[in-house]
Parts: C-alpha cells; sequence; structure tokens
C-alpha cells in the first residue's frame, strides 16, 4: 500500500498514513486512536499551544454526538425543516 501525507492541528504537522481512506476516517479512526491512547500508558502530552503538560490516560474519553430533535433552519435563517 502507499502512505499518504495528511496534514495535522493547524496545517502544521502531518501524519503519515496508509492510502485506503476508512482507515482514517469515521469510526474505524476512532477504533485506532483508542487502541493507540490506551496503549502508550502515561505517556505526557503538550496541551494548550505547547504551554501545558499532562497525561495522555487523564485525557477524557470523546463523547458522542447527540441526538438532534428540533427543525434546522437553511440558507440565511429562512428555511426550516424538521429532523428525521
Amino acid at each position: 500500500m502507499v502512505k499518504v501525507r495528511i496534514r495535522a492541528g493547524r496545517g502544521k504537522g502531518f501524519i503519515w498514513v496508509d492510502s485506503d481512506a476508512s482507515k482514517w476516517t469515521g469510526e474505524q479512526y476512532k477504533e485506532i486512536q483508542a487502541a493507540r491512547k490506551s496503549s502508550t500508558g502515561d505517556r505526557m502530552v503538550s496541551s494548550g499551544r505547547g504551554t501545558g503538560r499532562r497525561k495522555l490516560s487523564d485525557i477524557p474519553e470523546p463523547k458522542k454526538r447527540p441526538e438532534y430533535k428540533g427543525t434546522i433552519t437553511s440558507g440565511r435563517g429562512t428555511g426550516k425543516r424538521k429532523t428525521k
């Protein structure tokens, strides 16, 4: 497989991934991130533009996106539709 360079953060950094797009998007990537996070142990990572440090194990797990029930506006706020 071919490796692809993908920009990360604010465009300064990058990561190398396989050419299969499904490996760095969606649910499969979240599983890879969780496995990578659990395998690192007490590694320190920088946060807050590099001014702070914290343990990777202390960072909370990401929350699931809540289901939205209501109306969604479109355009300039003139159109509305109910969610399914």
